[in-house]
Parts: C-alpha cells; sequence; structure tokens
C-alpha cells in the first residue's frame, strides 16, 4: 500500500514538473515598472533572436524553435519581420507567412514569441494593418507578444515621430487583442528608453524596449535604463550582443557580464542577436549550420556557444 501511495504520489507530482513555460506562466502584463506573469509573480524570459526574416528564412521554422526550446532551453524566440530591404513593404505575404511558421510552432513548444516589426524607418499605416492582422489571429494566445518598432534611428525624436508612430499601431492591437503585452521600440535604436518614460504611452500593458551591444553600449546606458525604470517604466531587452553595435567584431565578455548582472538584477527579459549563421561575431551559428536544430558543438560559434551556456544554466527546466 504503501508503495502503490508512493507511485500515485510520484504520477501526479510530475506533470507539474513538465509544464512549460507558458503554462507556468500564462499571459504576461505590466505591473509598475515590472512584469509579471498571470498569477502575478515578476517573469523574466531568456531567449535568442532570430535574423532579419527576408536574408535567413532558413531558420523561420517548427523544426528550429522545437530544436531552440529543447536544446537550448529558450523561453522565448523573437521573429525578426524584415520591413524594408525587399522584406515586409515589398513581400507582405511571403514574410508573413515566415512570422506565423514561428508563431505556430511557439504554441507548439509552450514558450513565447515576440512579433517583432524589425524596421529602422517608420510606417505606421502597414505596421498598423500587420499587427492587427496577427491580433486578429493570435490575440488570444497568452504566449505573443507584439513589438511594434524594432529600432527607430537617431534623427527620430520620441515626441515628435516615435510615439505617434506608436499611437498609430497601437489601437489597432487593443481593439482585438486588449490584454497581450506590447513592448514599444524607443528612439536611438532603442535606446533612449529614458525619454520614453518620462512620457510613457497611454495604453495598458505596455513595455519599452532597450537594446544594448556589450562592445558599444556601457555604464551610460545601463543609466538611462536605470532612470526609466525609476520613473516607472517596464523594460524588455529585445535584443542584445557582446559585440560592438555592429554585431561584428570582438566579443566583450567582461562588460557582456556586467549587462547580464544587471538585467538579472533588474529581473528583465532578454534576447540574444541572433540565430543565423552569417559570417560575422554575433551569429550564434557558423557558416553552412542547418536552418532546421540538430545544430552540433562543432556548428555553433564562440557567442554562440556563450550564449547557449547561460540560456541552459538560468532555463534549467525551461521545457520538458
Amino acid at each position: 500500500m504503501i508503495r502503490l501511495i508512493l507511485a500515485l504520489t510520484l504520477l501526479f507530482a510530475t506533470p507539474a514538473l513538465a509544464h512549460t513555460p507558458v503554462e507556468r506562466h500564462g499571459a504576461l502584463r505590466v505591473d509598475g515598472a515590472r512584469i509579471v506573469d498571470e498569477h502575478g509573480d515578476p517573469v523574466a524570459l531568456h531567449g535568442m533572436s532570430l535574423f532579419w526574416s527576408q536574408w535567413q528564412p532558413q531558420f523561420y521554422n517548427a523544426d528550429a524553435v522545437h530544436w531552440l526550446a529543447t536544446d537550448w532551453n529558450v523561453t522565448v524566440v523573437r521573429a525578426a519581420m524584415a520591413v524594408h530591404h525587399d522584406g515586409y513593404m515589398d513581400n507582405p505575404e511571403r514574410e508573413i507567412a515566415k512570422v506565423e511558421a514561428v508563431i505556430d510552432a511557439t504554441i507548439a513548444e509552450g514558450i513565447y514569441v515576440i512579433v517583432d516589426w524589425h524596421a529602422h524607418l517608420p510606417e505606421p499605416e502597414a505596421a498598423a494593418a500587420f499587427f492587427a492582422r496577427i491580433a486578429a489571429k493570435y490575440g488570444d494566445r497568452p504566449n505573443v507578444i507584439y513589438e511594434t518598432y524594432n529600432e527607430p534611428l537617431n534623427i527620430h525624436g520620441w515626441a515628435e515621430v516615435v510615439k505617434p508612430y506608436h499611437m498609430a499601431v497601437i489601437p489597432g492591437i487593443r481593439a482585438v487583442d486588449p490584454d497581450n503585452l506590447i513592448v514599444a521600440g524607443t528612439p536611438t535604436w532603442s535606446q533612449d528608453v529614458d525619454i520614453a518614460a518620462a512620457d510613457p504611452l497611454p495604453f495598458n500593458n505596455v513595455a519599452y524596449t532597450l537594446h544594448f551591444y556589450a562592445g558599444t553600449h556601457r555604464q551610460e546606458l545601463r543609466d538611462k535604463a536605470q532612470k526609466a525604470m525609476d520613473l516607472g517604466a517596464a523594460l524588455f531587452v529585445t535584443e542584445w550582443g557582446s559585440t560592438p553595435a555592429t554585431g561584428d567584431g570582438p566579443m566583450d565578455v567582461a562588460e557582456t557580464r556586467l549587462w547580464w548582472d544587471f538585467v538579472q538584477a533588474h529581473g528583465l527579459s532578454d534576447l540574444n542577436w541572433s540565430i543565423t549563421d552569417k559570417q560575422e561575431t554575433s551569429a550564434a551559428l557558423l557558416p553552412g549550420a542547418s536552418g532546421t536544430g540538430g545544430w552540433t558543438d562543432a556548428v555553433i560559434s564562440p557567442s554562440g556557444h556563450f550564449v547557449r551556456e547561460r540560456l541552459r544554466t538560468l532555463n534549467p527546466a525551461a521545457h520538458h
């Protein structure tokens, strides 16, 4: 009888350990300067961003997402849908199909997905139509996060360009999806989070995008981030690298670890740039790596090894 009770206890206790990130946390929301889960507990996601969709389409598939979820232990993937340079503005249906393939795969894996309008120039009408379409199809899914503007240029001020852009795009999302998290890009390649925090968007459940590249951005940007949080803004690091801002050049491991400490201390979510086999330092894979996962140590770049080790440490039980 004791053995039977023990066996039954183990049987019914085990599924709790097998829950996916989305099953554990549900829909995310902004609570003050933090992002919390459906239980009101602070949550931080850690994962990988895909590369520009028009240039690295081979990674926009269910097999690659499955490998990231089960081997890299990511809890979030970012679909970086290219807008310009032969992206959405020229081939909208082609690029939407890639994004939806990634969204469908993350739903199957039980991880979160950031739907990223990967642009440097504002296209408010096109963005509004795109996000309204995505929200209508997937807005009932708790794992979908909208990133409405990847990296506004330094010539586009918050009050003059970027905030009005978000004011044109976000209502279309909220009309069909009143709840899911939105991450709003900020000026100067998503670094001026303090300026945005001082003049926030008038919508619920909005965080602000912070990007850093450790070889270029140092304490000064951490100070800006701290100021934004002190002003009450929730931040989400949808893109970061251990390299200079070009994505190439030497890895700055020491400065990256300072950033990791900052991210951890403030409970921020973050995604590394990027899953690509391009010949550059920030690429997580070496040229010729398969587009469908199964990556052995031999095809993972030094940056990829560096990041994967951290992901496996942060998310030891990320997946079943």
